[in-house]
């Protein structure tokens, strides 16, 4: 059995540079005529010269008469000029051809009839006056555009205008896109995705690689998926080179794995340059070369796979098209929290970025290579270099963008604890045709007291239970954000309660089960609204925590902890509702309890945060939170609290 190891990842500056000097350095795909129809996005391979001018004649700018100049001189107001239609003046419209012998145009304006044939004019005329003489926009044997140069929609009037019809432009770059792993299915062959097969997964790698070859202006070829199978890669990998491809894609099978053959394809039918990049997602990337043609071994977890694709892929295809790699834009920002990372790999971490009291705070986004989501949410990658050991809440650090600046102003960070109807209420508000994000970061409820304390968020959401008065929420805004100035809304009231399998198979009956030995619990993390309420309850049960087994198995969201549950990696868990009901759980209901929003009182008069809270108070948000069950949204926006 063959195991792949890292002998030699490199850095990846280093391998980047290896890759694209390797199959760059001025390398093109070849030239190709194309109709000046087809040409929008193209790029030019050879500079283009104007064959006829235009105007290719003078002709009138403006409505009125043709005219000799030397014949106007010397009227005025007070001594006007009579012309004869016919001999010294003629009529002409916007775009016809100027007369012989006539050398200026009168507008209509300036005119004044006199008789049938005869015009008074009260001003002189000068030479070319009115007039778009010949060559006046372009001139035969011009330089229209120049080599290597992206032809726009404006480039298309200049060449049809200067007499081209056809140009030479660069061919495409073609990439054939391998799909490998044989339980992937591909989503035409689905019915019913809730019926997927045992150990089937649904393949979309390849639809993302094959979009972001396109928006290269690349050409993709995908291929079939191919099954974990040597032999059968090393046919589909020959074919693909000899087909004409200028780049193949493996997508999966590049790790270090048993049934990882990427590495060993390449190997046999080419070369190795780069196996490992010391980047984080994106590590197992191979770098190779086939025949004279780059093959790159692109990891099978998402994220990695995009990031990969972007180091790599992308600046070769814009350079065989002889484009440069666009400069990405970036922003200053400081991290809502500390965020380690681990030395030796450069790592891209998503975030979501806000504008809180002029300065923009970036939220890590969980840092999974197989979580698209993380890149479909977020609004940056802040790169942690190679030699760092992370990035501090209290330094400013580049960001580079993946939306517009102007976007960070009109979105609303949200960090606490996580709710299911902020996920509704971020869709609600562009519902309503408002052009505001909701940018969320879950990390308990009492991170998110603390991120407000910090000015690192606009608003945070908390469910936190005070063992001693029974109270939710104020006791610990009034301990942990003195001298903030904070409001207090209602979101809603919800069930918490154990969550289990459909027909809950272990006969689970409430809390007191959990000290069971043949139960295995999911918690949340430490901090959360519904740790401090697991904590109090079992206190009050005599159940000690050491005695539950997976007490210590912590996730992030309600939702995590019922997809845990709903894969046998536990056999309950605490959580709301509405989680269960999404994911068909069972529900054994322990409190009923209130989720609020706190929001800083200098806040309140921000629009976003005024349409936030008229959102919340809409029938219509309100009526899509009781569809989702086991929340009552019936007080949603009111004012609970001022505290000071």
């Amino acid at each position: 059995m063959k195991r792949n190891v890292y002998l030699a990842m490199k850095p990846l500056q280093e391998a980047r540079g290896l890759f694209l000097e390797r199959f760059g350095g001025g390398r093109r795909t070849g030239p190709e005529e194309v109709p000046v129809e087809e040409a929008l996005g193209r790029v030019t391979a050879e500079p283009v010269f104007a064959k006829i001018s235009a105007p290719p004649f003078h002709s009138a700018a403006m409505d009125g008469v043709a005219v000799r100049a030397d014949e106007t001189y010397g009227a005025t107001d007070r001594s006007p000029r009579t012309l004869e239609m016919g001999r010294d003046a003629l009529w002409i419209n916007t775009g016809q051809v100027l007369p012989e012998g006539f050398d200026a145009v009168i507008m209509v304006e300036k005119l004044h009839e006199m008789e049938t044939d005869h015009l008074e004019i009260r001003s002189p005329a000068h030479p070319w006056q009115h007039v778009r003489k010949v060559g006046e926009d372009i001139v035969a044997s011009q330089l229209l555009l120049p080599r290597n140069h992206r032809i726009r929609p404006v480039d298309l009037g200049a060449l049809i205008a200067g007499g081209i019809f056809t140009l030479p432009v660069w061919r495409r770059p073609v990439v054939a896109i391998l799909p490998t792993g044989s339980e992937l299915v591909r989503h035409e062959e689905v019915s019913d995705p809730s019926h997927l097969g045992p150990n089937r997964i649904l393949e979309f790698n390849s639809v993302i690689l094959a979009g972001l070859v396109q928006e290269c202006g690349s050409v993709p070829r995908v291929g079939s998926i191919l099954p974990d199978d040597e032999e059968i890669l090393r046919a589909a990998v020959e074919k693909a080179v000899d087909s004409g491809a200028d780049v193949i894609l493996i997508n999966a099978g590049s790790s270090a794995g048993s049934k990882d053959y990427t590495v060993h394809v390449i190997g046999d039918l080419g070369r190795i340059l780069v196996h490992g990049v010391a980047m984080m997602p994106g590590k197992p990337t191979i770098l190779g070369e086939v025949r004279g043609k780059p093959v790159v071994g692109n990891p099978g977890y998402t994220v990695s796979a995009t990031l990969s694709f972007e180091q790599f892929v992308r600046p070769l295809l814009l350079g065989l098209q002889g484009l440069p790699m666009a400069e990405p834009q970036t922003i200053q920002v400081r991290p809502s929290r500390d965020i380690p990372s681990k030395p030796g790999i450069e790592e891209f971490v998503r975030v979501n970025i806000g504008r809180i009291g002029g300065r923009a705070v970036a939220t890590p986004l969980p840092r999974a290579a197989g979580s698209i989501t993380t890149l479909t949410r977020a609004e940056g990658i802040l790169r942690i270099p190679s030699l760092s050991e992370g990035v501090g809440m209290d330094e400013e650090v580049a960001a580079e963008l993946l939306v517009d600046e102007t976007e960070l102003d009109k979105t609303i960070v949200i960090i606490g604890s996580h709710d299911m109807t902020v996920d509704l209420l971020a869709d609600e508000i562009r519902r309503t045709g408002r052009d505001i994000r909701v940018s969320s970061g879950n990390v308990g409820s009492l991170g998110g007291l603390m991120a407000l304390r910090k000015g690192n968020c606009h608003l945070c959401g908390t469910h936190l239970l005070d063992t001693e008065t029974g109270e939710y929420n104020i006791p610990y805004i009034e301990r942990y954000l003195q001298g903030v100035g904070v409001a207090l809304f209602h979101m809603v009231e919800r069930e918490q309660g154990l969550m289990v399998p459909k027909g809950n198979p272990k006969e689970i009956q409430g809390l007191e089960d959990l000290a069971r030995s043949d139960v295995r619990l999911v918690n949340r993390q430490a901090g959360s609204g519904t740790r401090v309420l697991l904590d109090y309850r079992l206190g009050l049960a005599g159940i000690p925590p050491e005695s539950i087994a997976g007490y210590d198995h912590e996730e992030y969201t309600h939702m995590a902890v019922a997809v845990d549950v709903l894969s046998g990696a536990a056999d309950c868990g605490m959580g709301i509702l509405a989680a269960a009901k999404a994911l068909n759980l069972d529900f054994i209901p322990v409190v009923r309890e209130q989720y609020e929003l706190v929001i800083p009182l200098a806040s309140l008069d921000r629009d976003v945060i005024r349409f936030l809270l008229e959102t919340i108070r809409s029938t219509g948000f309100r009526d899509r939170v009781r569809a989702l069950g086991g929340y009552d949204p019936s007080r949603s926006g009111e004012l609970r609290a001022e505290l000071p």
